[in-house]
Parts: C-alpha cells; sequence; structure tokens
C-alpha cells in the first residue's frame, strides 16, 4: 500500500475555470474547505498540505499585474483554517506551511503545539525557508539570506522548536483533583538555547500535545533541501518529472536518511503528481491537450513560474537563444526543473514551450490507479501527492473515482488505523 496527499493553496486560483466551484466568492469561506477535507478523508488520505507565501510576486515583466490577474493571489493564511477543519474531520492529517526564516521558533512552536491539540493529534508543518526578496522585505529586511545559510538555519529552528515540544517531560502534567496538583514543575524545563541564530529560554508555556512533536514536513529540492529534509523530516513533497527522476530521488534521500542515522521507513516520501481523467483514454487525453493550451499560453506560463522561481525576469530574455547563465539565491532545485537537463542545448522557447515537467497520469481511474501501483512497485516510493486546478469536480474525480480504484487494488488503505498523523503515516 502507498500513502495519498493533497498539495494546494489557500487561494482562488480556480476562479475563472469552468466547475470552478471552490474558488470565486467562495473560496475565502471555510465550509468549501470543510467539503473537501470531508471529502479526501472518506477517500482515506493521509493528510491535505497547503503551502504559503508572504509575498505577491512582481518580477515577471516587472509588475504584480500577471500575479494578480490570475487568482494565484491574494492567499490567505493556511494555519488559521487548520483548527476550523480540525473540527470538522476525524482522521485526515493537517499541514500547513511556516516559515522558518521569518517565524520565531517560540511562536512557531506554540502555535503548531496549540493546533495538535485543537485537531486531536493532527497537525503537521511544512516548514520552509523562503525565497523570495519580497518576502524578505515584507518581515523588514532588505534581502533574504544566502541559500544554503537558510538552510542551516532552519536546522537550528527545528532544533529549538522541538526542544520547546519536550520541554515538558512525560507525567509532567498531573491533574490530581484530591491534591489539588495540575503539573509537577519538576518535570518542565528551561531549554537555554544559544544558537548562532535563534535562542530560547523556555519551556514553553502550553502543555504537550497529542503527538508531543507534530509531523514535520519538507518540500526542499536542493542538496541542502534535502539534508535538512533527510534530518529533520516526517513527510517529504517531491516534485520529479519521471519514474526514472522519482527513483533517482528515492535512492538518493534513503542515502541521506541513513547518513542522519534514520531508517528508510522513518520519513514517507510522496510524489507530486496532477491526474487528468475521464471515461475513457481519448478523452482524458483530449482533456490534457486542451489543459495544455495553445504555444503561447504554455510559453506564458513557463515563463511565470520560471521568473517565480529564480527572482529574474525570464520574460525579458530572447525566447529564440538559449538562457543566460544565472546564479539564483532563490528556489534552485524549481529552477532547475523547469529548465530540465539539457538547457543548455535548447532556446528559452523550446524549454517553455515543452511539456509540463511533472508525472505524467492521464487515463481512466482505472488504468491511471493500475499506473500509480506500477510507479511505486518500481520506485519503492511511499505515495502521491495530488495537485492540480482546484475544483469540485476534480475533488470528486479523485476521492470518488480514482480513490475506489485504487483501494479495489488494495493500494491506499480502507480505513485508519490509528488516531494521530504520525502514526497513520508509519502504519505502512
Amino acid at each position: 500500500m502507498f500513502h495519498m496527499g493533497w498539495f494546494l493553496s489557500f487561494n482562488a486560483a480556480g476562479w475563472n475555470t469552468p466547475w470552478n466551484g471552490i474558488a470565486g466568492s467562495e473560496w475565502t469561506k471555510a465550509e468549501p474547505w470543510i467539503d473537501m477535507a470531508r471529502s479526501l478523508e472518506r477517500a482515506g488520505f493521509d493528510y491535505m498540505m497547503m503551502e504559503d507565501g508572504s509575498f505577491i510576486p512582481d518580477v515577471h515583466r516587472g509588475s504584480m499585474q500577471q500575479s494578480l490577474a490570475s487568482g494565484n493571489l491574494p492567499k490567505l493564511d493556511p494555519m488559521a483554517l487548520m483548527g476550523v477543519l480540525g473540527q470538522e474531520t476525524a482522521h485526515l492529517g493537517l499541514i500547513a506551511t511556516v516559515t522558518s526564516t521569518f517565524y520565531p521558533p517560540y511562536l512557531a512552536a506554540r502555535l503548531i503545539s496549540t493546533l495538535d491539540h485543537l485537531t486531536n493529534g493532527r497537525t503537521g508543518a511544512n516548514v520552509v525557508t523562503s525565497h523570495n526578496q519580497r518576502t524578505a522585505q515584507n518581515y523588514g529586511l532588505d534581502e533574504q539570506p544566502e541559500h544554503d545559510l537558510r538552510y542551516e538555519m532552519a536546522d537550528e529552528w527545528l532544533t529549538v522548536v522541538k526542544a520547546l515540544w519536550n520541554s515538558w517531560e512525560p507525567g509532567a502534567l498531573v491533574m490530581d483533583e484530591e491534591t489539588g496538583l495540575f503539573a509537577d514543575h519538576t518535570k518542565v524545563h528551561s531549554i537555554d538555547f544559544k544558537g548562532k541564530w535563534f535562542s530560547s529560554r523556555g519551556p514553553l508555556n502550553s502543555i504537550p500535545s497529542p503527538q508531543q512533536s507534530p509531523v514535520i514536513c519538507q518540500a526542499g529540492g536542493s542538496p541542502a533541501g534535502r539534508n535538512l529534509a533527510a534530518k529533520h523530516a516526517d513527510t517529504i513533497v517531491a516534485s520529479v518529472a519521471s519514474v526514472e527522476q522519482m527513483r533517482e530521488y528515492r535512492a538518493d534521500m534513503d542515502v541521506r536518511l541513513a547518513h542522519a542515522g534514520r531508517k528508510r521507513s522513518d520519513c514517507k516520501i510522496l510524489f507530486v503528481a496532477s491526474p487528468v481523467l475521464a471515461d475513457t483514454q481519448r478523452e482524458a487525453q483530449d482533456r490534457y491537450e486542451r489543459m495544455l493550451g495553445t504555444e503561447e499560453q504554455r510559453i506564458e506560463r513557463a515563463l511565470v513560474g520560471l521568473s517565480f522561481a529564480s527572482g529574474v525576469d525570464f520574460a525579458a530574455f530572447d525566447l529564440d537563444a538559449p538562457v543566460p547563465a544565472m546564479s539564483t539565491n532563490a528556489a534552485q532545485q524549481p529552477l532547475q526543473r523547469r529548465l530540465g537537463a539539457d538547457a543548455a542545448t535548447k532556446t528559452l522557447r523550446e524549454i517553455a514551450s515543452g511539456p509540463r515537467q511533472e508525472i505524467n497520469l492521464v487515463g481512466t481511474p482505472a488504468s491511471v490507479a493500475i499506473q500509480m501501483g506500477e510507479m511505486m512497485d518500481e520506485v519503492g516510493g511511499d505515495g502521491f501527492l495530488i495537485s492540480g486546478q482546484l475544483t469540485r469536480r476534480l475533488i470528486g474525480e479523485i476521492t470518488e473515482g480514482l480513490a475506489p480504484e485504487l483501494r479495489k487494488r488494495d493500494l491506499i488503505r480502507s480505513a485508519y488505523s490509528h488516531e494521530h498523523l504520525r502514526d497513520n503515516l508509519l502504519a505502512f
């Protein structure tokens, strides 16, 4: 069996598409997200993970126009939504994004622990380092720390957060009504952490949460990001474009996990996939080609994505020349993935108009379920993280169409075996 998650944003990205449903005027309300969470829970998903960011991109063509016209921005803070979803579900894991570069460790530890209480042990945190200069400026800095340095800082940040989560020993919470003792002060300790970038006295002034240490998710694809994930993560978001790359990623992480003193089974790698489903293979392929759009549309989407990942305006480059040499302090792995391994031999037009760099799953629910099972057999991976233009139609196709086909083949769970998110991740 393998695990299933859903990768999404707290935004209105599908507002002007057919079957948009969840977007438009509804996306700021709790109800559509509650409906989605309940659907994922019925389908046996491990978790839903909401990415986040703290800026409006304005690199592409030197303007915020594209970001605001598309509906990809603005975003609301997913942390607030997780507490609501926790009250409306019973088993689904709920993971929201937090930035280690700008959240003080104490604030983050207390917030995430509180959400773990409110969700009865189903909270996770997707820890990112943030990459855009505008984010730094929104938090009072002129620019971001250097790329690998951000991951060194994140390592120390997670060390502090975890120490705070463990500042209460087991048995510290007594709640003895006869003696009137609520908590044993001898089992609650300051952490007195003084590092290179962070310091905290501790202890947390909140009691230990159901998981004590809520689940850590990580999505860094660079060597620095992978090392951080190998040391700290319970689940990883992996974005690759082929089965071969899935296999390479899995093998690389196995080595890094072992170097960090952890077992392969300690950290679940979920590969991002965007299935395109229909009643027949031909219909699914036609739908996929319509989604790709015209060459002009594909190029514009690619230029937007490259500009976002690099912090450089790719619209300023000659489409019929190779991509100029550059270095970036932004999102290095997403940039390299979008450019492709043979970028040096192609023009920007060829790169931008090419196929999407993602796992290709196009077909009927049954045929896609078979493909997913074969991929996991070949890769030895842990599962998939569904992504796509969010609509109620897509949610239904996945949860009511694909998930039953996966379950028929004993590829995903038929019931949750544990109460807490981490335990369900470690169940198989």
